[in-house]
């Protein structure tokens, strides 16, 4: 946990920030923490501030909120700190995951949250950065690190697990019917030469997929997906958080959590499901599941 602004604002800012950021369904965002914010001073947390979509229109649209915003991302966070200026008074932005989200609430002193939002996966920034290696579109280093004081990147996943654990995370965070022949290619491939470009993953990929499957989705789609959530704990990640936010959320407030595929969506399901069936306090949680089923990443 990090809150040294001027750090992040020191960082080169790739492009301009509002062409590479446009907050996925903005408007359905704030109507839904309308009832919790348009009558009284809040606080709002957004738990994956990103580059500051989101934040900077709640910050507009209920001109008495203060806003926490947390990501583990220090370039996002330094195109948020750049987009969001003019809220400065209003805003705190702290360089932390975001199941750290109760002591970063604790450090501010501020009440508890009205609001607390969660915008899940990957973001167009991770996309868009070539070297960064998220995306199969593009040959570059396979890194997948969301922070990158992390050490476990994508390569050395491929380098360092044996053929059951990569069979394992294929099946369980990619929901992959090809893991095991996946996972057998990779292991043939890193005995003749390391696997540290993305371009040379999907050839692999590729070749190891069946021809009657071919025009089925890219192959490399799932498996990147979960290179990308074994390298940042994610799952783990969002099965502490939402707990935390639920037990930090004040009365009357509202959580709202974009998910974009079925390993998160089952868990804020269950955890929202379990919170209301033990308090009967329906109404207080708020859910957007969001599917991209054209997203070729």
């Amino acid at each position: 946990m990090d809150g040294n602004q001027p750090q992040w604002k020191e960082q080169g800012l790739p492009m301009n920030f509002r062409d590479i950021h446009i907050p996925v369904l903005k408007e359905r965002t704030l109507s839904l923490f309308a009832p919790a914010l348009d009558t009284r001073a809040a606080v709002v947390i957004d738990a994956t501030v990103g580059m500051g979509g989101h934040a900077e229109s709640i910050l507009r649209r209920f001109p008495d909120v203060h806003l926490i915003g947390l990501d583990r991302d220090q370039q996002a966070l330094a195109i948020a700190a750049k987009r969001l200026v003019e809220f400065e008074s209003r805003i705190r932005l702290v360089h932390a995951v975001y199941d750290e989200i109760q002591p970063v609430w604790r450090e501010t002193g501020w009440s508890r949250p009205l609001g607390i939002l969660f915008d899940l996966g990957v973001s167009s920034l991770h996309l868009d950065s070539v070297d960064r290696g998220f995306s199969y579109a593009h040959d570059a280093p396979l890194d997948m690190r969301m922070n990158a004081q992390d050490s476990l990147t994508a390569a050395a996943i491929l380098a360092g697990y044996d053929e059951a654990h990569l069979r394992r995370i294929f099946e369980t965070y990619g929901e992959e019917k090809l893991s095991a022949r996946y996972a057998r290619a990779i292991i043939a491939e890193r005995v003749v030469r390391p696997i540290e470009r993305s371009g040379h993953l999907v050839t692999i990929l590729q070749a190891a997929t069946p021809a009657a499957l071919m025009n089925s989705g890219h192959p490399a789609k799932r498996v990147f997906q979960a290179l990308r959530i074994e390298v940042n704990s994610e799952l783990a990640v969002l099965e502490r958080a939402i707990p935390e936010a639920i037990e930090l959320l004040a009365l009357n407030g509202r959580i709202v959590v974009m998910s974009y595929q079925s390993l998160e969506d089952k868990i804020v399901r269950e955890n929202f499901l379990d919170v209301l069936s033990a308090t009967c306090r329906q109404g207080f949680l708020s859910y957007l599941s969001i599917t991209c089923p054209s997203c070729d990443c």
